[in-house]
């Protein structure tokens, strides 16, 4: 689990929450469940709206995935890529057959099965491709799942406090100061509920999914280079040259210890 997106959410709201406590703020006064229903409620309602019903109930699996980390390139998936592209050196694709079910990632594996079966490399690329692009589409509407989540919650916070207000002002005449003052505070409770867990939340995570998204598509076009690279039989030490220039100095560092020579 990528733990960075629960110590940001603790840090963020634990950072408003204690400063509130140290100006001398009890912490009881910043609950309101009718402020919490009205942002929820809204904000449901309106990713329902600008998205769908089976899009929306996927937020919980998606959240899961902020929380996972990124399929980055790696220097374990290079160096098997230099390895295979040595044993197709000097044994042939079809040597590679035995090998193909023990590839753990499904891109590789498939691009490697189409490889070993003969398959046009005109007609590999499109293929792989088309997977990459499913992808990235897919991934990015998730994202932007949570960035409509972030550009709702602060609007349907106003939208709650101007309700709030709404009632102070229609019980304006027969209210003591300091029930009045109380209700004024209550009001505006829902502004900060949408505007904290916009900033805190909602767009954070979609910038989280965002990053992830780059990250895996590197791995995948990396993974597109190694599949070609192979095909044409390129020699080892220029596989891993260009394995290298995908990843980042620590794992390039681990795949020049690992090897991936002739």
């Amino acid at each position: 689990m990528d733990i960075s997106v629960i110590i940001g959410l603790i840090a963020g709201f634990g950072g408003i929450l204690l400063g509130y406590v140290i100006e001398g703020g009890n912490p009881a006064a910043l609950f309101g469940l009718s402020a919490l229903i009205i942002i929820i409620g809204g904000t449901v309602g309106a990713l329902i709206t600008s998205f769908s019903i089976k899009e929306v109930l996927t937020i919980p699996k998606i959240l899961g995935d902020a929380m996972s980390p990124a399929n980055s390139p790696s220097a374990e998936l290079a160096g098997q890529i230099v390895d295979l592209s040595d044993k197709a050196r000097k044994e042939g694709l079809l040597s590679l057959d035995d090998m193909v079910e023990d590839i753990e990632d499904p891109l590789f594996r498939k691009g490697i099965r189409m490889v070993v079966d003969g398959v046009d490399p005109d007609e590999i690329e499109k293929l792989l491709e088309t997977d990459i692009a499913i992808y990235e589409f897919v991934k990015k509407e998730e994202a932007e799942l949570f960035a409509a989540m972030g550009g709702y919650m602060p609007t349907m916070g106003i939208i709650g406090t101007v309700t709030g207000l709404v009632l102070v002002l229609g019980n304006l005449g027969g209210a003591d100061m300091g029930r009045l003052g109380h209700s004024i505070s209550a009001a505006f409770i829902a502004t900060l509920y949408g505007i904290g867990l916009a900033n805190l939340f909602a767009l954070p995570v979609s910038l989280k999914l965002k990053g992830k998204i780059k990250k895996e598509k590197l791995r995948m076009e990396m993974i597109l280079t190694g599949v070609f690279a192979i095909h044409k039989g390129e020699s080892p030490m220029l596989v891993k040259e260009k394995m290298l220039s995908y990843l980042e100095e620590e794992e390039q560092k681990l795949l020049e210890k690992g090897g991936g020579e002739e």
